[in-house]
């Protein structure tokens, strides 16, 4: 994932920023937290495993499934802080990092979450160049509302109930796109991405049905990859949902079109860590390649920065940025701009 800072003239404001953030310090790798990080994580993730052996054939065995899926979002967490480069300074040991937590702990494609990551970090909520918001169960704007269908239209009115439910279909969504890519590239690197991924769907199924009967097999695959979409979605729906969206071919400068398009939900450190970082999404949109652990302090130097700059930082509580999400589209679904409009 590509993670250097944008090409700026030194009396630039991100340069400006850029110098700040550097001289604190915040742009040096925390390699001991990563490292503390992933073996506490690796061991819950054996503990989840050990407990699910040892409960076996029994509806127990959903609580299991709900513990399985904290643990696989905390996965994906460290499986994002790899792809942007955050844990080591090398990037093989990053990939490898990424391969591990994603292809093989969770099931995830991690490349190519890397390339759609990357053009959403590139654009972010810009009509037409955001992966993001191209997603065919929602439309994020009016447009999109009107453009795909009667049908689809009528959806679109109610999406704002919906929202929530459809979250419990993210874990199998990323499943299926992950095979759709995987399918569809070939190369070397693709190769240790389909044996890693395929060994955790053989794995995954293979303990699931040896050890449960059909019925709960299936109950516990809902259960834990449902909750785990969930806990994804809801840790990433606070981050752009809501705000400002982007005209496609804007040329707004990086600086203004990083803040405007983001959100950063306020909290302590169980929202740190319950979020994955990723309620400080200004900063990190501004400097991806900061560690997770960093965030905090430069939230404040970062804040304080576009005060001075005239820019909208906005922040808010978690509950309030879903409201806002919310309001958005249901406001967008009732409002459809027909096609050529």
């Amino acid at each position: 994932m590509s993670t250097a800072s944008p090409r700026a003239g030194t009396g630039s404001p991100y340069a400006h920023l850029l110098r700040q953030i550097r001289d604190a310090g915040l742009l040096e790798r925390r390699t001991g937290y990563y490292i503390w990080k992933i073996v506490i994580t690796g061991l819950l993730f054996v503990a989840g495993w050990a407990a699910f052996g040892f409960i076996g054939d029994s509806w127990w065995i959903l609580i299991v499934a709900g513990f399985l899926a904290f643990v696989f979002t905390q996965l994906g967490f460290l499986g994002h802080d790899a792809g942007h480069q955050q844990i080591f300074v090398s990037r093989r040991a990053n990939y490898v990092v990424g391969l591990l937590h994603g292809n093989l702990a969770i099931g995830l494609s991690y490349g190519w979450w890397v390339d759609k990551h990357n053009r959403h970090h590139a654009h972010p909520n810009t009509d037409d160049a955001d992966p993001d918001l191209r997603i065919a169960a929602l439309a994020f704007t009016s447009r999109q509302a009107g453009n795909r269908g009667r049908v689809a239209a009528f959806a679109y009115r109610y999406q704002a109930f919906f929202f929530f439910p459809l979250l419990l279909l993210e874990g199998l969504s990323l499943h299926v796109n992950s095979v759709r890519a995987l399918l569809r590239r070939a190369g070397r690197p693709r190769a240790w991405e389909s044996v890693l991924f395929t060994s955790h769907v053989v794995g995954y199924l293979g303990a699931v049905f040896l050890v449960l009967s059909p019925v709960r097999a299936v109950a516990f695959i809902l259960v834990q990859q449902g909750l785990f979409g969930l806990y994804l979605g809801c840790s990433f729906a606070p981050n752009h949902k809501g705000m400002v969206i982007l005209a496609a071919g804007d040329r707004t400068d990086f600086l203004r079109r990083q803040v405007v398009t983001t959100r950063n939900v306020r909290g302590h450190w169980l929202t740190d860590f319950m979020l994955g970082g990723l309620n400080y999404q200004i900063e990190h949109h501004l400097f991806p390649s900061m560690p997770r652990s960093n965030l905090r302090r430069a939230q404040t130097i970062v804040e304080s920065f576009c005060r001075r700059q005239g820019l909208a930082y906005c922040q808010t509580g978690l509950f309030e940025s879903y409201a806002q999400a919310l309001r958005h589209l249901h406001g967008v679904g009732r409002t459809p701009c027909p096609a050529g409009a």
